[in-house]
């Protein structure tokens, strides 16, 4: 059994929180709000794709990092915006040998640690602008995470299943660890799909890739996945970002196991679902753009690579997000 601690038990958390306190692991859970009242008074439920139900009672539930004591594993479920906030907090949490798993979407504030190269050690200012997080997480307990569930909370204290059960592991240097075997097992313990991958920058970029282009665009149109393939007008801008993007990643030394194509129809073939950033913009909170289309922005910059069509949406949803989350209703 392992100790471990999910910080920002929201919709993904919560559903790794749960499958994995299902599987028998002592579990701690921070979580805020309704949803954490929830949980602290009926217990954490999860229900899945084809409707079976669980309810899970995890060791702790908490909204103070404090108070969760040392861990085996603290797996960072926060969004990317979140984490300068509560790094300087997670020390508590540590042990000699405490592993830092990250699970956020879009270019992690590690991205250029243990890379090699010419960029080795270069701040994502998009992502850690003062770099309080790279202060405050020691580089070496760092594990990647790419997360692919589709889940959303149903109600507070309830978390719906969708599709999807892989969570993509890998060391941020490339190299195969007992202590990244030691999770993997855990995590599939508890019926996840938890692949190690031996180039995590690379599975980053194919998520990433079209997620920079189909969640801003979501954000700004306020339509699915499928509408923005199926209309030609959006679905040519998504790929013109894409394009963009393409052209980074593989001056980053990044290669593309997929065509363009391909991963916009696999995009399509998802249907009707509303992206994180589209229900972000709905709910006023703030979006995850910095990490997920500013980060490559800035990426272009350092590579000398123009990206129009990035910089046109990035500015567009900058303002969205501004006007919404200074209006009244959001205050």
């Amino acid at each position: 059994m392992m100790k471990i601690c999910i910080v920002g038990a929201g919709a993904i958390g919560g559903y790794l929180g749960a499958k994995l306190a299902l599987a028998g692991e002592d579990v701690t859970l921070i979580a805020r709000g309704q949803h954490l009242e929830a949980i602290q008074n009926k217990g954490l439920e999860l229900i899945m794709a084809d409707e079976s139900s669980y309810v899970v009672n995890p060791s702790l539930a908490t909204n103070n990092i404090h108070e969760a004591g040392s861990q085996d594993v603290v797996i960072l479920t926060v969004k990317a915006q979140s984490l300068p906030a509560i790094a300087p907090n997670l020390s508590s949490m540590y042990h000699s040998d405490t592993t830092v798993v990250t699970a956020q979407n879009g270019i992690p504030w590690w991205y250029f640690h243990k890379h090699g190269g010419e960029y080795e050690g270069q701040q994502i200012k998009a992502v850690d602008p003062k770099g309080i997080i790279a202060a405050h997480i020691d580089i070496n307990r760092v594990i990647g995470c790419v997360i692919y569930p589709a889940v959303k909370i149903q109600s507070p204290g309830v978390i719906r299943h969708i599709e999807g059960e892989r969570f993509s592991l890998g060391e941020i240097d490339n190299s195969k660890t007992e202590r990244i075997q030691k999770l993997t097992e855990c995590l599939k313990r508890a019926g996840l799909k938890a692949p190690v991958r031996s180039k995590i920058r690379t599975e980053i970029w194919t998520k990433l890739w079209g997620n920079l282009a189909f969640n801003p665009i979501s954000a700004l149109t306020r339509a699915t996945l499928e509408q923005i393939s199926q209309y030609p007008l959006t679905r040519a801008l998504a790929g013109q970002m894409m394009i963009e993007a393409q052209t980074i990643a593989e001056k980053l030394g990044i290669e593309f196991s997929i065509s363009l194509e391909q991963r916009i129809n696999g995009a399509e073939k998802v249907g009707a679902h509303k992206t994180s950033m589209l229900q972000d913009i709905e709910a006023g909170r703030p979006t995850e753009v910095e990490a997920i289309l500013g980060a490559v922005i800035e990426l272009g910059k350092l590579t000398y690579t123009p990206t129009p069509y990035m910089d046109t949406v990035y500015a567009s949803v900058k303002l969205l997000e501004r006007i919404l989350i200074s209006s009244p209703e959001n205050t």
